[in-house]
């Protein structure tokens, strides 16, 4: 007998006959004589719905009533697949993420899951019940709910494997595993049997929405074994774990993102401390830079460039503006939001010379513009025009795949 923990995703649940699909799963998975947590995140766009009439309204309201509001969205899912499980003949108990023993810090709407008290959970694995918790919540130390941002069931899934040493963690989702890119875009992307975790983490970094970086972080860090595969159709999906056998394989995956906003100070002053002294102002404020260039410096000054999340690039501005003092009276701010990165990951870059410019090549050979660059040892990453974008991941994906 093992203990499996299995996630479903808002699109795996979104109807009824979604939520009995998923019955489907789990129950059979529970007659092979396992015992099952199942974690649920909201029905279909229920998030983004509830954000909408809070915003109807409230534009301004507290991060506490929002996670207060957000958190109903998995309590709705957990109690009506509960219900579908009870309906088929099983015994079934759902919980809310505190009932589950979700303890986490006070950062509404971005909450860290501090301990998991497994208590509850057990006890109802000992009564052989179908254990059904609701993902992306917990309860901080004042007793209020709170919410772990986006993609926080996958962390919730990942944390509840960690906490009982779950033999399985197996993510639902709506295409059939990892794929060398997205499967929707590129007819001819690749299904990949493994990932380790170091590149699982660098593609959901960069924008590949199949698993969320902090479950990866954490499954990484736990040595938790990663199963991602389909709700919507019986096949093997992927595993993502430690070590890979992939030496072979030159990249892992060509991902897109157009989350993304260049913001550009032109002619500030060249001299000593000046970068430092700007990336510290935007880590105060909890603002995250990527992509950065420097230009050389000419007639006592010099322009830098980077990259910020999209949503995060109006007070990337605002707070540059707020210093003058620090980037210069006469520096420009400029914005631009009409950029996407791509980028392309692999472990077997660290062992083949030319990753790099065959990436160019096959950029060039599309005559798509590349205007920043920035490399790890397993990854490339270019800021383009985001109209190119689809055409990039394409004629990429085609240099090194066909």
């Amino acid at each position: 007998m093992s203990l499996i923990v299995q996630k479903f995703g808002g699109s795996s649940v979104a109807d009824n006959e979604r939520i009995f699909n998923v019955a489907n799963i789990i129950t059979r998975a529970y007659n092979q004589g396992n015992d099952i947590v199942v974690v649920v995140s909201a029905q279909g766009d229920t998030t983004d719905e509830l954000i909408e009439k809070a915003v109807s309204i409230n534009p301004n309201a507290s991060r506490r009533e929002m996670d207060m509001l957000l958190s109903a969205g998995e309590q709705m899912s957990v109690a009506l697949l509960a219900m579908a499980i009870e309906k088929l003949g099983y015994p079934v108990v759902s919980l809310l993420g505190w009932q589950a023993g979700f303890e986490t810090t006070s950062t509404y709407s971005a909450a860290r899951i501090k301990r998991i008290r497994t208590d509850r959970i057990k006890k109802e694995l000992d009564k052989k019940n179908i254990v059904i918790v609701a993902g992306f919540q917990g309860i901080n130390r004042f007793d209020d709910i709170t919410t772990l941002g986006r993609g926080g069931s996958d962390t919730s899934a990942v944390a509840i494997a960690a906490a009982m040493k779950a033999d399985l963690c197996q993510i639902y989702t709506d295409v059939e595993g990892v794929y060398t890119a997205d499967p929707r875009k590129v007819p001819n992307a690749v299904k990949l049997e493994v990932i380790s975790y170091d590149e699982m983490l660098e593609l959901a970094t960069l924008g590949a929405q199949v698993l969320n970086n902090r479950s990866v972080e954490m499954a990484k860090k736990y040595d938790i074994e990663l199963e991602v595969l389909s709700s919507l159709k019986q096949s093997s999906g992927t595993i993502v774990k430690e070590n890979t056998n992939m030496e072979k394989m030159l990249i892992s995956g060509v991902a897109k993102d157009c989350n993304v906003a260049r913001i550009s100070i032109i002619g500030v002053p060249d001299r000593p401390g000046l970068a430092f002294k700007v990336f510290s102002l935007l880590a105060r404020k909890d603002i995250n830079v990527d992509i950065i260039i420097q230009s050389v410096g000419r007639e006592g000054e010099k322009d830098i460039a980077f990259t910020v999340a999209a949503g995060k690039g109006d007070e990337a501005v605002r707070v540059l503006e707020e210093h003058r003092a620090v980037i210069g009276e006469t520096a420009r701010v400029i914005k631009d939001e009409d950029v996407a990165k791509i980028s392309i990951v692999g472990a077997g870059m660290e062992s083949h010379a030319g990753v790099a410019s065959t990436m160019f090549e096959a950029l060039y050979d599309a005559q798509i513009n590349i205007q920043m660059i920035t490399t790890s040892e397993i990854k490339v990453s270019v800021l383009i025009d985001k109209d190119d974008a689809d055409r990039a991941v394409s004629a990429i994906h085609s240099k090194f795949f066909d």
